[in-house]
């Protein structure tokens, strides 16, 4: 058992939390916020902290970059944080996705001739059943800890909430963004600076959600 003082309880619940409601960890500045410290440096000092004693993995570079290790174990503990995987060995595979790559306009996302490669992966490591893995491209959202080139489990699906990440398909293009409805208008969140939000109103795309992420892998080497 990881003996932690009541803060770091009260961050790890934190953390808890927003992985279960957004399905990403808080940002260092969402925290301090939250319990009222000062500068996200605090928060980062407290992170550092769980990290040393093993509660969490910190991932360098991405502010959304946290993976909880000492998740209890009843059915929240498999709820989908940003994490790097290993994809799993062939023989201890358990059901198959397909890979999605690039997706020719106005044709259906699982049309046989987007399908690049099929995977067999364990259906524990996502927060809900995934339909297929689509190949991330671009650093839009690095921030949320998805990369180019990571691949991301998408379930299938036409509705999302609010600051969910989601699968997006907006005239000839797909993106992965997070989502946010503000009115009629639906906003595509990127999770970098470097990249503006992109504003679809009625009429003036076609737009369509594809899915909502449950789960991301990495590929090493």
């Amino acid at each position: 058992m990881i003996k932690l003082t009541a803060r770091q309880e009260q961050i790890l619940a934190l953390i808890r939390n927003a992985i279960e409601n957004t399905g990403f960890p808080p940002t260092r500045a969402e925290i301090a916020n939250e319990l009222g410290f000062r500068s996200a440096n605090a928060a980062e000092e407290h992170l550092q902290a769980l990290a040393r004693k093993g509660a969490i993995e910190i991932s360098p570079g991405t502010s959304r970059g946290i993976r909880l290790l000492d998740r209890p174990e009843d059915s929240r503990s498999r709820r989908f944080s940003v994490s790097q995987m290993v994809l799993p060995h062939p023989e201890i595979m358990q059901f198959s996705l397909p890979l999605i790559g690039r997706v020719a306009a106005g044709s259906p996302i699982l049309a046989e001739e987007h399908i690049s490669a099929t995977y067999q992966v364990d259906p524990a490591l996502f927060t809900a059943r995934p339909d297929y893995l689509l190949k991330v491209r671009g650093m839009s959202m690095r921030d949320a800890g998805i990369l180019d080139g990571d691949l991301l489990a998408v379930k299938k699906t036409d509705q999302a909430r609010d600051g969910q990440i989601v699968v997006a398909r907006l005239d000839d293009e797909v993106t992965v963004k997070r989502f946010r409805k503000n009115g009629d208008v639906v906003e595509l969140l990127p999770e970098n600076p470097d990249f503006g939000v992109i504003r679809v109103e009625p009429g003036r795309h076609e737009f369509a959600l594809e899915g909502l992420a449950v789960g991301l892998l990495r590929a090493w080497g």
